[in-house]
C-alpha cells in the first residue's frame, strides 16, 4: 500500500481513538456532571437520551451533507466540535449550559461517527480487506485512556473542566494536524449480484433480526457506558473514584474480546461465538443485579464487555453476507438501530431504578440479551462465504461499511 493510504489509515485511527476518549470522559464522569449541575435523577435520564437523539439527526444531516463535501472535511471539523463541547459540559454552571454543550456534542458525535466510518469503508474497499475492526479497537483504546483520565480527575477531587482541558489541549491540534492526511473514496459497493443496486434489494423484514440484535446490543452497551458509573456509587456504595473504573474495564474487555473474536469465528463459526457472547453478557448483568459490593459490581461489567464485544460486529457482518450486493444499504439501515439501542437502553434503566430499583432494572438488559439467542441463526454464513469454516484467510469478520462504536 502506498504511504498515502498509510498515512490515511493511521489518521483515521487516531479520529476513532480521540472519540473513545472523549466519549469516555464524558460516562465515566456522570455523576460528577450530575452533582454539579444538581441533575435530579428524575431528570438525568433525559439529558442522556438528548445525546443518541441528537446524534441521529447529526448523522442524518451527514448524510446528505456528504453529496456536496468529502467526508473528510465533515470529520475535521466534527471532531473539534466534540472536543469543545466536552469542555463545554466541564466549564457551565447552569442546566441550560449543560444542555446546549450536550446538544452540540450529540450533532457533532452524529457527524463525526458517520464521517469516520465513511472513510473507514472507503479506505477497507481501496485496501481489499477489512480493516475495520482495527478502528473498532483503537476506539476501545481510547475509551482505556479517557476512562483512566476520569479515573485520575476523580481521585484527585480536580473540577470537571480541569480534568477535561489536558486532553482537549493535547487531542484537538493533534486531530487537526492528523485532518490533512484523510483519504477520501467513494465507499459503496457496486451490485454483484441480483437485487444489489443501492437500497432496493435490501428486504426489510430479512434484515429485521439483525435490527433486533443490534438494538439489543446497544441497550447493553448504554447501560454500561451511562449507568456503571452511578450503579457503583449510588447503588453499591463506592467512591467516586472507583466509580470511574467499570467502564475503563469494559473497554479493556473489549479490545481483548475482537483481538480474539475471529479465531472463534473461524474455528466455531459465528452463530457460535453470537450465542456465547450472549450468554456470557447476560451473565455479566445478572452478576450485577445481585453484587453485594463494587468489585463484584465491576466482574459483573467485565463478563458483559466480553459477551456485547462479539455481537455487533457479527451483526454488521451477517448484514454484508445476507445482502452481498448491497451490503452498504443494508449497513446503513442497519446502524440506525445503535442509536435506537442508545435511546431506550438510557432512559430505560433510569425510569425502572426511579420507578422499582437499579438492581431490578439491570435484569432487562439481561433479558433482552438473551432474546439474540433465538435470532442467532441469522449469522450463519452461506456457502463459500466467510465463516463457519469458510472464512477468508487473515480477513477480520466485519462487514463492510460497517459503523464501528
Amino acid at each position: 500500500m502506498t504511504d498515502v493510504l498509510r498515512r490515511g489509515r493511521a489518521s483515521l485511527a487516531f479520529s476513532f481513538f480521540a472519540q473513545g476518549v472523549a466519549f469516555a470522559l464524558l460516562v465515566t464522569r456522570i455523576p460528577a456532571i450530575q452533582d454539579r449541575y444538581d441533575v435530579s435523577d428524575g431528570l438525568l435520564p433525559a439529558f442522556l437520551a438528548a445525546v443518541p437523539i441528537l446524534a441521529g439527526v447529526g448523522s442524518v444531516c451527514t448524510e446528505h451533507l456528504v453529496k456536496r463535501v468529502p467526508p473528510s472535511h465533515v470529520l475535521r471539523w466534527a471532531q473539534p466540535v466534540v472536543l469543545l463541547a466536552l469542555l463545554g459540559v466541564g466549564a457551565g454552571d447552569g442546566l441550560w449550559q449543560l444542555g446546549l454543550a450536550l446538544a452540540a456534542f450529540g450533532l457533532a458525535v452524529g457527524a463525526l461517527d458517520a464521517s469516520m466510518n465513511m472513510l473507514g469503508v472507503s479506505l477497507q474497499h481501496t485496501y481489499g480487506r477489512s480493516i475495520m475492526l482495527g478502528f473498532h479497537a483503537a476506539f476501545s483504546l481510547g475509551g482505556i485512556v479517557g476512562a483512566s483520565l476520569a479515573w485520575a480527575g476523580a481521585h484527585w477531587d480536580l473540577a470537571l473542566f480541569v480534568s477535561y482541558l489536558p486532553a482537549v489541549l493535547v487531542l484537538l491540534p493533534a486531530a487537526l494536524v492528523g485532518s490533512r492526511w484523510y483519504v477520501d473514496g467513494s465507499g459503496q459497493q457496486e451490485a454483484q449480484e441480483p437485487g444489489g443496486a443501492g437500497g432496493a434489494g435490501v428486504g426489510f423484514k430479512l434484515l429485521l433480526p439483525l435490527c433486533l440484535v443490534m438494538a439489543i446490543a446497544y441497550i447493553g452497551d448504554s447501560t454500561v457506558s451511562n449507568w456503571s458509573a452511578k450503579y457503583l456509587q449510588d447503588v453499591l456504595g463506592s467512591s467516586e473514584q472507583l466509580a470511574t473504573v467499570p467502564y475503563n474495564v469494559y473497554m479493556v474487555t473489549t479490545l481483548l474480546g475482537r483481538a480474539v473474536g475471529d479465531f472463534g469465528v473461524r474455528r466455531f463459526g459465528a452463530v457460535a461465538v453470537v450465542r456465547v457472547g450472549a450468554v456470557v453478557a447476560a451473565a455479566g448483568f445478572a452478576v450485577v443485579a445481585v453484587a453485594p459490593g463494587a468489585w463484584v459490581g465491576m466482574l459483573g461489567f467485565t463478563l458483559v464487555g466480553f459477551g456485547l464485544c462479539v455481537i455487533v460486529p457479527q451483526t454488521f457482518a451477517a448484514a454484508g453476507r445476507l445482502f452481498p450486493g448491497a451490503a452498504d444499504a443494508a449497513v446503513a439501515r442497519l446502524n440506525i438501530f445503535n442509536y435506537v439501542g442508545f435511546l431506550i437502553g438510557s432512559p430505560l434503566v433510569g425510569a425502572l431504578g426511579d420507578a422499582w430499583s437499579y438492581r431490578g432494572a439491570m435484569l432487562v438488559p439481561m433479558a433482552l440479551v438473551l432474546v439474540t439467542l433465538f435470532y442467532a441463526r441469522s449469522f450463519a454464513s452461506g456457502p463459500s462465504r466467510y465463516g463457519d469454516g469458510h472464512e477468508w484467510p487473515r480477513t477480520a469478520d466485519v462487514g463492510r461499511g460497517s459503523n464501528g462504536l
